[in-house]
C-alpha cells in the first residue's frame, strides 16, 4: 500500500511518497511553481496529478524523473479539484477562476469549459462517467451533463454559504456536500428512465468550524469530514430509512491544527488524514486509533492521495 503526501515548504512544494505500513519515505518530488491544492492518482496508477496555481502537472510515479511528463494550462487562478475518467481518457478540474474544465489526457487539450458565477471549490465525476458535480463559493452545487454539455441540476443547500467540498457514492446512489459552516447535506440520486432525480435525504452539522473536505468511502458505508476544528470525523450510514438519520461513529482528534484532506483505503477500513500540524496519520476506523504517523514535513501537509489497490494487469 502506497501513500502519497504533499507538503509546502517555503515556496517549494515537497511531494513525499510513503510506504503506508512501514512509514518509510521512498521518494520526494518538487513543485517549484506554486503551492499544490489537490492530488489525484490516475486510474492506471501510473501518474500523480498535482493541481496548483493555474495548471495541473502530471508526474510519473514509478520514474525517477523529477520533471512533470505533461502540464495542463488554461486556468487563471488556483485549481481546487481534479479527477479522472475511469479509463483515464480525460480529466476534470475546478478552479477559483469560476470554471470547470474537461481535458483530453492524451493531448493535453481543453475539451469542455463550464462557467459558474463564483469561484469553484470542488468537482467530482459521477460513476456513470457522463456527469460532473461541482460546488462553489456562492453555495451552489451543480450537476453537468457531459453529453448535452448543460447544467441539469442546481442545488442550494444554504443561501450564500460556500460549498467547500462534494462527494458522490461509488455506486451513484448518494451525493454529499459540506459547507463553510461545517454542515453536511446528503441527497439520494434516483435514476428514472433517462432522468436523474436528486432527492434530499438528511442534513447534520459535522463540525462547528470550517469544513475542508467531505468524502464517501468506496463501500458507501462511511462518510469522512475534515475541519479547521483540528479533527476529522467518520459517520456511519443511515440507521433508519424512515428518518434518514446518521450516527456519529468516530471522532479522529489527534491532530493539533487544521485537518485539510483525507483518503480512504480500498477496503474502507482505514483513513489517511493530513494537517497543518505537519503530520499525516493513518487511522484504523474500527478502533479510531492512529496506527501509523508520517512525520518530517517542513510545513503543513495540505493534500493526500492514497493508492492501495492492486496493480492493473
Amino acid at each position: 500500500m502506497s501513500v502519497i503526501l504533499c507538503t509546502v515548504s517555503a515556496k517549494i512544494l515537497h511531494g513525499s511518497f510513503w510506504e503506508a505500513l512501514s512509514g518509510i519515505c521512498s521518494r520526494t518530488i518538487q513543485h517549484p511553481d506554486s503551492q499544490v491544492n489537490r492530488l489525484c492518482i490516475t486510474p492506471d496508477k501510473r501518474y500523480l496529478a498535482a493541481a496548483g496555481h493555474n495548471n495541473v502537472k502530471l508526474y510519473d510515479i514509478k520514474s525517477t524523473n523529477p520533471n512533470p511528463v505533461m502540464t495542463f494550462d488554461g486556468h487563471t487562478n488556483n485549481i481546487t479539484g481534479v479527477a479522472f475518467h475511469c479509463e483515464g481518457k480525460w480529466m476534470v478540474t475546478s478552479s477559483e477562476d469560476g470554471t470547470v474544465k474537461v481535458w483530453d489526457t492524451r493531448t493535453g487539450s481543453l475539451q469542455r469549459n463550464y462557467a459558474h458565477k463564483a469561484p469553484v471549490n470542488d468537482v467530482v465525476i459521477h460513476p456513470n462517467q457522463g456527469e460532473l458535480i461541482s460546488g462553489d463559493r456562492a453555495g451552489i452545487v451543480r450537476v453537468w451533463d457531459l453529453g448535452e454539455s448543460v447544467c441539469t441540476h442546481q442545488l442550494i443547500p444554504e443561501d450564500d454559504v460556500a460549498v467547500q467540498s462534494v462527494s458522490v457514492a461509488s455506486d451513484g446512489s448518494l451525493l454529499c456536500a459540506g459547507n463553510k459552516k461545517g454542515n453536511v447535506y446528503i441527497w439520494r440520486m434516483v435514476q428514472d428512465a433517462e432522468l436523474t432525480r436528486i432527492v434530499p435525504m438528511c442534513t447534520f452539522q459535522a463540525h462547528k468550524d470550517y469544513l475542508t473536505r467531505i468524502l464517501l468511502s468506496p463501500d458507501v458505508k462511511h462518510l469522512a469530514t475534515c475541519s479547521a476544528d483540528h479533527t476529522a470525523k467518520e459517520d456511519g450510514p443511515p440507521v433508519d430509512p424512515n428518518t434518514n438519520t446518521l450516527y456519529l461513529e468516530t471522532t479522529l482528534a489527534n491532530h493539533q491544527r487544521w485537518v485539510w484532506d483525507c483518503a480512504f483505503s480500498a477496503d474502507s477500513a482505514y483513513l489517511v488524514t493530513v494537517s497543518s500540524d505537519h503530520y499525516a496519520r493513518l487511522w484504523e476506523l474500527a478502533s479510531g486509533q492512529v496506527i501509523r504517523q508520517y512525520s518530517g514535513h517542513h510545513r503543513g501537509a495540505v493534500c493526500v492521495a492514497l493508492n492501495d489497490y492492486s496493480e492493473p494487469r
